[in-house]
């Protein structure tokens, strides 16, 4: 479902499924990617104010920079972290890191049309929460393969209902988005490398501070937006995804599979858990949607890993449009290897002096669970950067229409890949008073983007081998 179509079957596709399953973008809305447009379809321009600066390509990262090894970085956290936290710093200049103002609850009215309901709440509620706000620089970028893929898509990708892509492999499939549903997907099918070992280390922080780190090694192969390998459609899969909790004692050894796939209603993921108490694997059909993730005490639904996972086909997805808003952003202070996980998860929120916030435009994407279907969030507001499809923030209703968990991501550019994620990720419960970081990496080993996986290695029957091993 994700192998690129000839035209004329594209044409039966359109017959067949109607208003429902339409190319995004008009050719002549296609013309303006990499020009007016960036070649992933964010407005190349300035803002009429200057807040927010032109796209002009990468900050100037050195080569060497660019071709960081997983070694290499290893190297410099352990020997030089110093040059790990001045990654950016050095490249941005001097300027760009002094404080341009701070918001605070006294004078958050003064910026009030900038900023999420989330936001606004933070600040509201929690005495010691401030977001300090720099000189906006857009260091997304791409790789070259991916930003011709992006402007093919433009007028072949199609999205029937909110769970099926075709006419897309490589690439952002929807860079001129028409509905809520096509931005989340261009969140869902980012390019992040082809494939990575990623060690993430996670906190339920308490509101007296107190929490207890949980260990997790991730393993994922992305069979979309793979340059290694040609994406031979595979019935619609597009990732493999391997984690297993290394501790604390009560989860460690739980190994979870799953092979992710284009389709939703129930389609669009298979699972499987290994589980140490019961010690054999089972067919787990409860991964995903508003299921408590390993290790969260309910605090991270399966959905909210990567800030949103998963199918899409509870929700009625309405694109609002874009805004501007302060986002975390270039944030490569709070990943610094010079912090310690004490010195930044500090009770109600992290410790406002390490996150970076600028002004960037956003798209505003609203999911209302549709009627007769169940989740623990009947809405959800999405704030996705324009300049890389990534979601830096989200805003999580109860059924009682109240405003119950604030997520947030801390976008940084990965040079090396290239890339853009979220590290850390934070979600804020406003009715328990704890929170929850996610993809930690301060005191571990960094995100190993050099692995190199055989399909076969996520095959079910290895995953038994692999508990039978422990």
């Amino acid at each position: 479902m994700l192998k690129i179509k000839p035209r004329i079957a594209m044409a039966v596709a359109l017959c067949v499924y109607g208003l429902n399953a339409q190319a995004t973008a008009t050719a002549d809305e296609a013309a303006k990617l990499c020009k007016d447009l960036t070649c992933v379809g964010a407005i190349k321009a300035a803002n009429k104010e200057g807040t927010i600066p032109e796209w002009s390509g990468p900050v100037n990262f050195t080569d060497e920079q660019k071709h960081y090894t997983h070694a290499k970085l290893e190297d410099l956290r352990k020997n030089h972290p110093k040059e790990i936290e001045d990654l950016f710093a050095k490249q941005a200049g001097p300027e760009k890191m002094k404080i341009l103002f701070t918001i605070t609850k006294a004078n958050m009215a003064q910026y009030a049309d900038k900023l999420s309901e989330g936001q606004k709440a933070m600040l509201t509620q929690y005495p010691n929460f401030k977001m300090n706000v720099y000189t906006s620089v857009r260091t997304a970028f791409y790789p070259d393969a991916i930003y011709k893929a992006t402007v093919a898509n433009a007028t072949s990708a199609s999205l029937t209902g909110t769970d099926v892509i075709k006419g897309a492999r490589l690439g952002f499939p929807f860079p001129v988005p028409k509905s809520g549903a096509e931005v989340i997907w261009n969140h869902k099918l980012k390019f992040r490398g082809s494939a990575v070992r990623r060690y993430n280390n996670q906190a339920i922080v308490k509101p007296d501070g107190s929490y207890t780190i949980t260990k997790l090694i991730e393993d994922v192969k992305f069979k979309y937006a793979n340059l290694n390998e040609q994406n031979n459609n595979d019935g619609g899969l597009f990732a493999y995804y391997l984690s297993e909790a290394i501790s604390p004692p009560r989860v460690a050894g739980q190994i979870t599979l799953v092979h992710e796939t284009a389709g939703g209603e129930g389609k669009s993921r298979s699972a499987w858990i290994f589980s140490p108490g019961l010690g054999r694997v089972n067919r787990a059909p409860d991964v995903g949607y508003d299921n408590p993730a390993v290790g969260t005490d309910n605090e991270q639904f399966t959905d909210q890993i990567d800030v949103f996972n998963g199918a899409l086909d509870r929700y009625n997805w309405k694109l609002i449009g874009k805004k501007e808003m302060y986002i975390a952003y270039n944030s490569y202070k709070i990943n610094s290897p010079l912090l310690k996980y004490k010195d930044i998860l500090t009770p109600f929120n992290v410790n406002p002096e390490y996150p970076r916030y600028e002004l960037h435009r956003v798209w505003v994407v609203e999911a209302t669970l549709k009627p007769g279907l169940r989740h623990n969030f009947a809405k959800r507001t999405f704030y996705v950067d324009e300049d890389s499809w990534s979601i830096a923030a989200v805003d999580c209703y109860d059924g009682r229409g109240t405003l119950w968990k604030v997520q947030e991501a801390h976008l940084l550019t990965a040079p090396f890949i290239p890339t853009v994620t979220g590290i850390p990720e934070l979600i804020y419960d406003l009715q328990s008073h704890r929170y929850f970081a996610t993809t930690m990496i301060n005191e571990d080993a960094t995100t190993d983007f050099e692995q190199k996986f055989d399909d076969n290695y996520f095959d079910p029957a290895n995953l038994k081998r692999k508990a039978r091993s422990r």
